[in-house]
């Protein structure tokens, strides 16, 4: 699932070729893909974008006269490509912006639930959508993180990736950071100390640009992620095989030297969660 490293690097890449060619035609887009009727998407046909913006997860397209905004929500599958003029993209994607010249913005989504979604809101419409989102978690700081720790007693991997207290880690990153932080992914929020505080800021930020570094030079999942889906590879700090938890719409990962004092989560149903 792209998270705020895949679509913060997905933005550097658009940023300049999108802000090139007026658009020549803004469609068609799948039914369950469009989310918005009013203003019709030929509302951009003629004009200018004036940019790739993000929030969050969230990819942002701002027209030219700043009266409009699309904003592209990959979820977990979506794939948005640019194309260049004569470039062979796919037969029927999920959406197309066209710009003359050739050159177009396709969204594409694997799978048969159609989750990925295109919105085209007024900036007015926008700030309610994106009302829900807590703070970029890039450049978050001890500070406020502590204040959002403290203000909700929860697990710290579902903190973590939770867009209403935090916007732009997943699944994926929250795995990574904590383990960078050296907590348990199964406590409790507010059991950090001021020290684990600092130290998950940190590691936040680090982890978070080290994964930008590595997505704008298109690494792959396997020379990114440190943690992430290597069940039983060796710690890359103490060589201890990684171990998981898997719940029914995420799985944890982590080290069980590293962060749970060598305790090991076997199941959720039929073990006492860690501390």
């Amino acid at each position: 699932m792209p998270e705020l490293p895949e679509v913060e690097a997905l933005r550097r890449s658009l940023d300049e070729p999108v802000r090139v060619f007026p658009i020549e035609r803004a469609g068609p887009a799948h039914v369950a893909t469009l989310k918005t009727i009013d203003p019709p998407l030929q509302a951009l046909e003629g004009r200018l974008l004036a940019g790739a913006g993000r929030r969050g997860k969230r990819l942002l397209f701002e027209r030219d006269d700043g009266e409009l905004v699309l904003m592209v929500h990959l979820m977990s599958a979506g794939r948005l490509r640019y194309l260049r003029a004569g470039e062979k993209g796919p037969k029927q994607p999920a959406f197309r912006l066209r710009f003359q010249g050739g050159a177009e913005l396709v969204l594409t989504e694997a799978g048969s639930k159609k989750r990925a979604g295109v919105w085209l809101l007024t900036p007015e419409r926008l700030d309610e959508e994106l009302a829900h989102l807590g703070p970029e978690a890039l450049g978050l700081g001890a500070a406020l993180l502590a204040d959002i720790r403290a203000a909700d007693s929860r697990r710290r991997h579902p903190l973590l990736r939770d867009q209403r207290a935090i916007a732009g880690i997943g699944r994926a990153w929250s795995n990574e950071i904590l383990h960078h932080a050296r907590l348990s992914p199964f406590a409790l929020s507010t059991q950090l100390s001021a020290e684990d505080v600092g130290r998950l800021a940190a590691a936040i930020d680090e982890e978070l640009e080290r994964g930008i570094e590595l997505r704008v030079r298109g690494a792959s999942d396997a020379k990114t992620y440190r943690i992430h889906n290597r069940l039983g590879e060796p710690c890359p700090v103490c060589r201890t095989p990684i171990a998981r938890v898997d719940y029914e719409e995420h799985t944890i990962y982590y080290c069980p030297h590293c962060q749970t004092g060598g305790r090991i989560l076997k199941d959720r149903r039929l073990s006492r969660l860690l501390r």
